[in-house]
């Protein structure tokens, strides 16, 4: 509990607008760097986009810079809205976004997926397949379609991290009727991944 508390971001964490105004490209340009192998393309139109302190710190030190934000009050709101995307030690956190250039075929295919979110998998190499815990903050999805954007949580077994730790491989995938796709996971984006994981 005490290392979950540990990577929750704090208003002191956070550069003032100000500060933030002087530092942004310098810091963005840092982000986009880092998150270069954050990024998990499953078959050609499912993609996850895994978050942790940094990626969110950026997240929400924009929404602050957009909506003008310099009260107490308003960026403890963002904080604790932002707060759960940042894994605990024991999981991955993903924005999972569905990407589609036509927006006729984004309708149809969002009604084809209905349900996807829910059998998105992380696999560790000798264990079973771990499907995502998704949208804990709302319902993205209805009777007639999914969303294009959902948030998602995997939850590892200490076995699964040590494996990882000693050098085992990781696939994703999508066991979805309608979009069946897994990958490999790139040994580079593994690395990554696992400095989310104490």
């Amino acid at each position: 509990m005490e290392s979950e508390m540990a990577t929750r971001l704090k208003r002191s964490d956070l550069m003032s607008l100000e500060q933030y105004s002087e530092q942004r490209s310098e810091f963005r340009r840092k982000v986009i760097a880092h998150k270069k192998f954050r990024r998990v393309g499953i078959g050609p139109h499912l993609f996850l986009y895994f978050e942790d302190r940094l990626t969110i710190q950026y997240q929400v030190q924009e929404m602050l810079r957009i909506e003008k934000i310099f009260e107490a009050a308003g960026i403890e709101e963002e904080l604790a809205a932002y707060n759960p995307l940042i894994p605990d030690g024991h999981n991955l956190k993903a924005t999972a976004m569905l990407e589609y250039q036509h927006v006729a075929e984004r309708k149809r295919q969002l009604a084809l997926l209905r349900g996807i979110e829910d059998l998105v998998w992380i696999q560790v190499e000798g264990f079973d397949p771990v499907y995502a815990i998704a949208n804990e903050d709302l319902e993205r999805s209805n009777t007639e379609k999914t969303s294009a954007v959902h948030f998602m949580r995997f939850e590892l077994e200490p076995d699964m991290i040590t494996a990882l730790r000693g050098g085992a491989a990781l696939k994703m995938g999508s066991s979805h009727e309608s979009y069946r796709h897994s990958t490999d996971v790139d040994p580079r984006t593994r690395e990554a991944l696992l400095a989310d994981l104490h």
